[in-house]
């Protein structure tokens, strides 16, 4: 077995931990003893950096007590201990403490990893308003005129322009600011991020009071978000002094904007809270971004100031090491309800507003589509519907066309009729076997002269009809065609390239994945988008199996699935999301997939009852990963480099040859393959 498949750190994530424990004020020793105790969980969980709150060894709120000798003495043999306990763990920790140098009193976060002081970071901004009253005690960072300070016999690094990188993770390096410092308009931490850092820690202690801790949030995911970094924020919690203030002890992780983990606030008992930082994706997020590459170069005389240390540590990798994070098995549409009801709203109108900017700029008035009954037409009548109320025209002006063909079954058809009657649209069916049956015979194609031979020209004839018919409609109405094909099938290059359901005057669907569309299409129903009917036509198709329905099955049935060809489109938008988006390689994607998919009653689904709760083996993504990485990447290119024009509907979320996918149509798949072998075919 590939262990080294099955570990976190295989693939660039890493494990981060935030320690809230439990003080007493001036009782080094008992915070010491309490740090010590969460380091050694934090290293048996397998986390590679823990972080604790600002003047944790000491408490935060000594006050005046932070002059007494005693005090300080006792944090120093406080300290002596932690670093003692730390030369048998395999973790980097960064504890809060008063450190004295050059006659002045700092107040400092210490690095410290496998018994040595990687370094000590002073606090650049100390509060002196409100109830914070820091620099009657502290000095700030810039008061120091030494870059280096010795502590229990080790001469260590000293400054506020420190990066901290550990040698095994190429991708991991820290930098620490400490409490107000990211309540500046220019934290420091926003600097050091221009300088290589993509996880940011802050030692805090900040008390609480109403509407603080939403704040804290706000804060944390912001500085993530514009850094494109990971943040780690510590705060004070049980123990500090009460006199005039009360503490939460909220701990945060943010990645990117997004939050990890939150601690548990008001806690009496010491806790940690762990999350996996995807160290890959904020380095590729800000390769992709070359905005950041540019404020690096604005900045260069603040980045410059940074020094980096390096040091080793030994991470976690022979074993097997699940990721602790949450993965969406569906990456386009959210879990949440209310999240998931918000996107449908945003992607609806963006389709809307789209194609009705484009109706008013061409001078048209009317649309012509394509309606099979299944779930993409569907979608994109829903979108006409919309754009032409919005426009204040009537129904009528949208001209639909239902065009059975020799394998359309009896239910599809019968959705078409009723849900163009449910739409109250111009209405119209043609049956598009004689032209197609010409079409075969002037080719010289077996079947003009009966022979059942169901291959990919069969299929493409009627494709071809369908098409030519709409641009032929639309020019005898003075119409545009609208496009349905969505961008899974693009992706996979599902679709008939040139006179078939690859060309369209505008397609609304083309950035709109397939896993989205079915949840739009339930939206629209449940929201009365539409009108207050039609609900039971929209759930008919929602349940309808996916197939092109062009090669008859045996009495009548549908036995052409695309799913069994191309594989299952939800395991497929996975594959595209992580893919296209992001850029990982096979093996993560997989990993990452089997995270999501491998176990049906884990995690959080997108609805009740109505989605169906799959899950899939390692050979199973594998089978189909390789099925996306060869149609993706070799053979389908050509097709995506000449497609309509269409409405970018989210971030990464189009393969337009104008916007966020130009690839050359004649690459191979090679690499991508190759890749793929890492993956080993079971658990």
């Amino acid at each position: 077995m590939n262990r080294a498949f099955f570990n976190l750190y295989s693939h660039d994530f890493a494990r981060v931990a935030v320690g809230v424990p439990s003080c007493k004020v001036a009782d080094p020793a008992y915070n010491a003893a309490q740090t010590i105790d969460l380091i050694k969980q934090a290293a048996a969980r397998g986390a590679v950096l823990v972080a604790f709150p600002e003047l944790g060894i000491s408490a935060y709120t000594c006050d005046d007590l932070f002059h007494q000798r005693a005090l300080l003495d006792a944090c120093e043999d406080a300290l002596q201990s932690v670093l003692d306990a730390t030369k048998a763990l395999n973790i980097a920790i960064i504890v809060g403490a008063p450190v004295r140098a050059e006659h002045k009193l700092f107040n400092c976060a210490i690095v410290m990893a496998n018994g040595v002081i990687r370094g000590v970071v002073p606090k650049s901004y100390l509060p002196n308003y409100g109830e914070f009253y820091e620099a009657r005690q502290f000095s700030p960072a810039d008061a120091t005129t030494t870059h280096s300070i010795t502590l229990w016999g080790q001469n260590a690094p000293f400054g506020a322009s420190l990066l901290f990188q550990i040698e095994e993770l190429p991708l991991f390096r820290f930098h620490v600011e400490i409490c107000e410092d990211v309540w500046v308009p220019i934290p420091p931490s926003s600097f050091a991020a221009l300088a290589g850092a993509t996880v940011l820690v802050n030692l805090s202690a900040s008390n609480i009071v109403v509407g603080k801790s939403a704040y804290r949030h706000e804060l944390v995911g912001q500085q993530s978000a514009r850094c494109v970094a990971a943040y780690l924020y510590t705060s004070a919690g049980d123990g500090e002094s009460s006199t005039d203030l009360a503490w939460d002890g909220q701990g945060l992780i943010y990645e990117n904007g997004s939050m990890l983990a939150e601690s548990e606030r008001f806690s009496r008992e010491s806790h940690l809270i762990f999350a996996d930082v995807d160290l890959e994706c904020l380095s590729r997020e800000r390769m992709r971004q070359t905005m950041f590459g540019c404020s690096t170069h604005r900045h260069a005389d603040e980045v410059a100031q940074f020094d980096v240390i390096e040091f080793p540590l030994t991470v976690p990798r022979d074993a097997k090491l699940p990721l602790d994070r949450h993965v969406e098995r569906f990456p386009y549409v959210p879990s949440d309800a209310t999240r998931r009801d918000e996107r449908c709203n945003e992607v609806y109108n963006i389709q809307v507003q789209a194609l009705l900017q484009r109706l008013q700029s061409s001078g048209m008035s009317k649309v012509v589509i394509g309606i099979s009954g299944g779930l993409d037409s569907t979608h994109a009548l829903l979108v006409c519907a919309k754009a032409i109320d919005r426009l204040g025209l009537p129904r009528s002006n949208i001209l639909a066309y239902t065009m059975p063909g020799f394998a359309t079954s009896e239910r599809t058809l019968k959705q078409a009729r009723e849900l163009m009657e449910v739409i109250g649209c111009t209405s119209s069916e043609i049956d598009i076997r004689p032209s197609c049956v010409q079409m075969l015979a002037d080719i010289g194609h077996p079947h003009g002269e009966g022979v059942e031979q169901y291959d990919i020209t069969y299929e493409n004839v009627q494709a071809g009809e369908r098409t030519s018919h709409l641009f032929r409609l639309a020019n005898f109405n003075k119409a545009i065609v609208i496009g349905t094909g969505d961008l899974s099938e693009l992706a996979l290059g599902w679709c008939t390239y040139g006179v078939g359901d690859h060309m369209s005057h505008y397609n609304v669907n083309a950035s709109v994945p397939k896993t989205l569309i079915t949840h739009l299409v339930r939206w629209v129903a449940e929201s009365g988008q539409i009108g207050d009917t039609g609900t039971d036509v929209l759930e008919n198709v929602l349940s309808t199996d996916i197939s092109p329905e062009l090669i008859p099955g045996k009495s009548g049935k549908v036995e052409q699935k695309t799913e069994s060809v191309i594989g299952p489109y939800e395991l497929q938008d996975f594959n595209l999301y992580y893919t296209q988006r992001f850029g990982f390689a096979p093996s993560k994607v997989a990993f990452l997939a089997l995270h999501a998919w491998r176990d049906r009653d884990a995690g959080s689904w997108p609805e009740g009852p109505s989605v169906a709760r799959n899950q899939y083996t390692l050979a199973d993504i594998r089978k189909n990963l390789r099925i996306f990485l060869d149609r993706f990447f070799r053979t389908s290119q050509f097709k995506r480099s000449c497609i309509p024009n269409a409405p970018k509907v989210g971030s990464g979320g189009s393969l337009s040859p104008r916007g966020d996918w130009r690839a050359p149509s004649d690459s191979q798949s090679t690499v991508w393959l190759e890749d793929l072998e890492r993956v080993p075919e079971h658990e």
